[in-house]
C-alpha cells in the first residue's frame, strides 16, 4: 500500500463490468452507468478491484470463458505496476449463473427442506464449479426475513422466520467458503421490510424490529465464515443503507467484529445520488459511502474512480478511508491467494479441459433437495397417484422448462435476453415426467398473464373427460415487470396471476378431482378453491430437476416431507402479516380482518407420518443454562418418512411487546420403516433473548412456554420451564443455534 498513488490505490476499490452495454436488464438502471468505449484501457493501466460477471451476463462456453477470463487477467496484471489480479465475482443464489451450469432450487427451496446439511452439500458444489472458473466471489446468500408476502423477491428469501433463514444460510456459507468462494451476505439490512412490499420502497421499521427479526440471520452467517457483506438499497427512517456507518461501521465491524469486504450492491452508490437524494454529485456520493464502511463500488465504476479523487483533492473525502477499504480489499486477495507468488491466472479448468457444470452429482444434489422441500399442504386420499391412472396435466406451468426456475437463475436472468440460444441443461416438465407413468393429456388453459377464453374451455373438455385433473399454476420469474415473481415484480395483491384463478375455477366445476401443484414465487391465497381440491402441492421454484421431483412425489416414489418456510394467506388478500405476530395482529373482537393463514408457517403433510410420543424436559433452567428437550418419534409404516421437530418460544410477560412465539429450534428426522429415534434439543437460554427498552438484549427470569409441534399451530406437547437466576444481558456472541442429536 505504501509504493502505490492515488489512482492505483482508487482502481482497487471498485468492479468494471465488461458487456454491460449488451446485456438485459439485470439490474436497475444499468444502462445509465455503462462505461465508455475505450474506458477498459485507461482503467487497466491503474489495476482493477473486481471483474463483473465474466460468465453471467452472456451465454459463453465455460471453456471459451474460462480462456477468456484468462486473457483479461493477463492484460490487468501486465498494465498496472503491481500486478494485482482482479477479483471475480458471479450471481450464484440458485447455482452459479452461467450457460450449463446446474439449476439448484430457489431459497424458498431451501427453508422449505429445514434440512442445513444438504443446503451446505449444495454450497460446496456450487462453490466448486467457481473455483475451477476461475471465480473467487458469489453474491449469497439473500438473508432477508420476508416481511410482506406482494414483494417480488420473496422467491429470494429463505422464510418468514429469523432463525429458519439464519440456520439454512449459514449452511449455505460454509458450503460455499469451504470450497473456497467468498460468501457475500444480502441485502445488509431491512430491503426485505419495504413500504407495501414494492421494490426499493423506503423501509420505516423500529429499531427492534431491525435488531430481533432481521439482523439474527446475518449474525449467523457472519459467525459461520462469511467473509463479504453487501448493503441494501433502501433508506430505514430516511438514512440509505450505503451512506449509514451507523449500520456498515459501528455495528458491522465495531459490534460484530467483521474484518471482510462490504460490497456495495449494484449502482447503490450511484443512487445515493439519483434515487436518493443525498448527494448532490458523484464525489460526494462516493465521499458519503466510503465514509459509511463500503469498500468496493459494484458492478462497475462510477463514483469511486475519478469522483472520489476529486473528492480526496477537495478534502471532502479523507486519503486515511481510502486505505482502510484498501487494505480489506488486498488482504481478501491475499486470502484468496492472488497476490502468492507464481499465482497463475489460468482457471482449474482449463489444465484438464473438463467443463462439465451439469454433472450428474450436481444433480443428484438438486433432486435431492428438490424433493426435500416439496409441500403438500392438502390431501383428500388422492395422492399418491395410482399407476396408469388417466390424467389431464393442465395449466401453464405443466409443460415450461421455465417454470422451474427463480428470476436469479441464468436461463431466466440472462437466457431470457438470447432466445435463440439453447437452454443448455436437461429440464424435465412436469407434462414429461408425469407422462412416463401415466396415460396424459394436456391442455394449457391460459398463459401465466392474460389469455384467451378459447384457452380455458379446451382445458375444461380435457379435465371432464379424465380421471384425475392435475393443474400446474403459478408465476412465470423475470426482473422488473418481465415477469410475476421476482425483482421488481411486485405484486398488488395476493390472488393468482392472470386468469389462473379463473382457469381453476372452470376445472373444479367439471366435477373431476383436481390435484393443485404451484410452482411460484411466493404463497397465493387459495381460500375460495381450498376446500374443493383434491391435493395441494407446493414446489416454489425447485430447480432444473424439479419435474421429475414433483413426478416422484405425486407418484408416491418420494413420501413429501418438506415443511412452510412462508405462510399461505386466508382471504384477505391484500394482508401481508406473517407468523411472527404480536398479539394485537393476530384475530380479534376489534377488528373485521381475520389475518390467520390458510397454511401457517411449519406445515407440511406426510404419506407416513410418524408417530410421536410425550415431549420431556428438564426440571429447570437457569438464565445462563441449557434446558433439554426430548422427543421421541417412532415410523409406523412400511415406507422411509420423515418429520421436522419444531420448538416455539412462547414468552406470556416482557418488558416490550413479542411476538406470540417464534421458531427456536427445528431438526430433521429421517426414519426407516419400523424405526424409533429420541431427538433431544438443547437449548440455551440466549435464545430467549430479545431487545428491552433499552436496547440490549436481554434473558429475562420468569416462566415461559415451549411448544413442541409439527408446524406453528401442530403443537404436540407444550412444556413450562422458569427461567432461574438473575436477568442477563447478551450480545454478538450469545448462543445463537440449539444442540441437536
Amino acid at each position: 500500500m505504501a509504493r502505490m498513488n492515488t489512482r492505483e490505490k482508487l482502481a482497487q476499490l471498485f468492479g468494471v463490468w465488461v458487456g454491460i452495454d449488451a446485456a438485459g436488464e439485470m439490474a436497475p438502471h444499468q444502462h445509465d452507468f455503462a462505461i465508455e468505449p475505450g474506458d477498459w484501457d485507461r482503467l487497466v493501466g491503474s489495476g482493477i478491484g473486481q471483474l463483473t460477471r465474466v460468465f453471467g451476463t452472456r451465454p459463453v462456453e465455460p471453456l471459451i470463458g474460462a480462456r477468456g477470463l484468462a486473457r483479461t487477467q493477463r492484460e490487468v496484471m501486465a498494465a498496472s505496476r503491481f500486478g494485482i489480479p482482479a477479483q471475480v465475482h458471479e450471481e450464484c443464489l440458485t447455482g452459479l449463473a452461467a450457460w450449463r451450469a446446474t439449476v439448484y432450487p430457489s431459497p424458498l427451496c431451501w427453508g422449505a427442506s429445514f434440512d442445513p446439511a444438504l443446503v451446505e452439500r449444495m454450497g460446496v458444489h456450487i462453490g466448486r464449479s467457481m473455483r475451477r472458473l476461475g471465480v473467487h466471489q458469489g453474491m449469497a446468500p439473500v438473508l432477508d426475513v420476508a416481511r410482506d408476502l406482494r414483494w417480488g423477491r420473496i422467491e429470494e428469501t429463505i422464510a418468514e422466520d429469523p432463525h429458519l433463514v439464519g440456520t439454512i444460510g449459514s449452511a449455505y456459507v460454509r458450503g460455499l467458503e469451504s470450497a473456497g468462494v467468498v460468501a457475500t451476505l444480502k441485502h445488509f439490512a431491512g430491503y426485505s421490510a419495504s413500504k407495501a412490499g414494492r421494490n426499493l420502497a423506503p423501509v420505516s421499521i423500529g429499531a427492534r424490529e431491525l435488531a430481533d427479526v432481521l439482523l439474527p440471520p446475518f449474525e449467523m452467517a457472519l459467525r459461520a465464515g462469511a467473509r463479504s457483506v453487501m448493503n441494501a438499497y433502501t433508506d430505514n427512517d430516511g438514512v440509505p443503507a450505503a451512506a449509514d456507518p451507523e449500520l456498515l461501521t459501528t455495528r458491522l465491524r465495531e459490534v460484530y467484529g467483521f474484518d471482510g469486504t462490504v460490497v456495495a450492491d449494484y449502482f447503490s452508490v450511484s443512487f445515493l445520488r439519483t434515487l436518493h437524494g443525498v448527494a448532490g454529485t458523484r464525489a460526494e456520493a462516493a465521499a458519503q459511502a466510503l465514509s459509511a464502511g463500503i469498500d468496493v463500488e459494484l458492478p462497475t465504476v462510477d463514483c469511486f474512480g475519478a469522483p472520489l479523487l476529486l473528492a480526496l483533492e477537495s478534502g471532502e473525502a479523507d486519503l486515511a478511508l481510502v486505505d482502510r477499504a484498501l487494505e480489506r480489499v488486498l488482504r481478501q486477495k491475499c486470502e484468496l491467494g492472488l497476490l502468492d507468488p507464481g499465482w497463475s491466472p489460468d482457471p482449474e479448468v482449463l489444465s484438464d479441459g473438463h467443463a462439465d457444470l451439469d454433472d450428474d452429482e450436481s444433480r443428484a444434489v438438486a433432486r435431492a433437495l428438490a424433493e426435500r422441500s416439496i409441500v403438500l399442504l392438502r390431501n383428500e386420499d388422492v395422492l399418491p397417484l395410482a399407476p396408469g391412472k388417466r390424467l389431464a396435466v393442465i395449466g401453464p406451468r405443466a409443460d415450461d422448462p421455465g417454470a422451474m426456475f427463480g428470476c436469479y437463475s441464468f436461463p431466466m436472468h440472462v437466457g431470457v435476453h438470447h432466445p435463440d440460444v439453447p437452454l443448455g441443461i436437461e429440464v424435465r416438465t412436469v407434462l414429461d415426467a408425469l407422462g412416463a407413468d401415466h396415460d396424459v393429456t394436456h391442455a394449457l388453459g391460459c398463459p401465466v398473464e392474460g389469455g384467451e377464453d378459447a384457452g380455458i374451455a379446451d382445458a375444461v373438455k380435457v379435465a371432464a373427460d379424465a380421471e384425475l385433473a392435475v393443474v400446474v399454476l403459478g408465476d412465470r420469474a423475470g426482473l422488473f415487470g418481465g415477469g410475476t415473481s421476482g425483482e421488481g415484480c411486485d405484486a398488488t395483491d395476493l390472488r393468482l396471476p392472470g386468469r389462473q384463478e379463473e382457469l381453476l375455477e372452470a376445472v373444479l366445476d367439471t366435477g373431476t378431482p383436481v390435484v393443485l401443484v404451484l410452482l411460484s414465487g411466493r404463497p397465493y391465497e387459495l381460500s375460495r378453491q381450498a376446500d374443493r381440491l383434491a391435493a395441494i402441492v407446493c414446489g416454489f421454484f425447485p430447480g432444473e430437476e424439479g419435474g421429475v421431483a414433483l413426478a416422484n412425489v405425486l407418484s408416491g416414489r418420494a413420501n413429501p416431507s418438506g415443511r412452510l418456510p412462508v405462510s399461505f394467506p386466508a382471504a384477505g388478500v391484500n394482508q401481508p402479516a406473517t407468523y411472527l405476530a404480536a398479539p394485537l395482529a393476530t384475530r380479534s373482537e376489534v377488528s373485521t380482518v381475520d389475518p390467520t393463514a390458510l397454511f401457517p408457517f411449519g406445515h407440511g403433510l406426510s404419506y407416513a407420518p410418524l408417530t410421536w410420543g410425550e415431549a420431556t424436559g428438564d426440571a429447570e433452567w437457569a438464565t445462563d443454562g441449557v434446558f433439554e428437550v426430548s422427543v421421541p418419534l417412532r415410523n409406523d409404516s412400511d415406507r422411509a418418512s420423515s418429520e421436522v421437530v419444531q420448538v416455539y418460544l412462547h414468552d406470556p410477560v416482557a418488558e416490550c411487546v413479542l411476538p406470540v412465539q417464534r421458531l427456536i429450534a427445528a431438526a430433521r428426522v429421517d426414519l426407516a420403516p419400523g424405526e424409533a429415534r429420541t431427538v433431544r434439543i438443547g437449548l440455551h437460554a440466549d435464545l430467549t433473548c430479545y431487545t428491552g427498552r433499552a436496547g440490549h438484549r436481554q434473558v429475562d427470569p420468569g416462566e415461559v412456554e415451549l411448544r413442541i409441534g409439527a408446524s406453528s399451530t401442530d403443537i404436540r406437547t407444550t412444556l413450562a420451564p422458569v427461567l432461574t437466576g438473575p436477568r442477563r444481558f447478551v450480545g454478538f456472541d450469545r448462543v445463537l443455534s440449539p444442540e441437536i442429536s
